[in-house]
């Protein structure tokens, strides 16, 4: 099989797929071993990047999706009719940063973490499809384990969660004062 039909068979498996595709299976369906898929995919981002193209494809985890270009968002509002553009209020985003960072983890080492409950955030997040069940823990009561998702991964433009920054202690005492002031402000209302 030729370089460019192998190219355009993952172009549109790509395409038609709309979400992430695994490298095994891009491998496979070009008739290839996973390094030479990727050798193949590699080259093609970087072909999209150099001929300014309105798509690319990105990594996620060691899969591949075609994605419009960031910065093609303000075009496509104008054909689109309701975009989906979300906001995450403060008591939201910090519910995903401590998921993001502690995963798998229970509404309760959650609620332990910020002092305050988290239902409200965890079902917008999981309405937003940002993060997911994992599973239970195995503890009294089985509870439900939540993750981040691909969707968490695209939304913030990591390919992995390794790629997130890493804290560093002073942050995290600064998490740990605001957290306290925020318990304290609901103590004495």
């Amino acid at each position: 099989m030729e370089r460019a039909k192998k190219e355009a068979i993952i172009e549109a498996v790509l395409f038609t797929m709309g979400e992430s595709v695994d490298i095994s299976k891009l491998a496979e369906v070009i008739e290839e071993d996973t390094k030479e898929a990727k050798i193949i995919i590699e080259e093609m981002m970087q072909k999209y990047q150099e001929e300014n193209r309105g798509i690319s494809i990105i990594e996620l985890d060691g899969a591949y999706q075609m994605c419009t270009k960031g910065e093609m968002y303000e075009y496509l509002i104008k054909v689109a009719k309701s975009p989906r553009k979300y906001v995450l209020t403060d008591t939201v985003l910090e519910t995903l940063s401590i998921i993001a960072y502690k995963q798998p983890v229970t509404r309760l080492e959650i609620e332990k973490i910020r002092g305050v409950s988290c239902d409200h955030a965890v079902n917008r997040l999981v309405e937003l499809d940002l993060i997911k069940e994992l599973g239970r823990l195995d503890a009294p009561g089985r509870p439900l384990l939540f993750g981040t998702t691909e969707q968490f991964l695209r939304s913030f433009g990591v390919r992995s969660l390794e790629d997130l920054p890493s804290l560093n202690p002073e942050q995290i005492e600064d998490f740990k004062e605001q957290a306290e002031e925020e318990i304290q402000m609901k103590l004495d209302v």
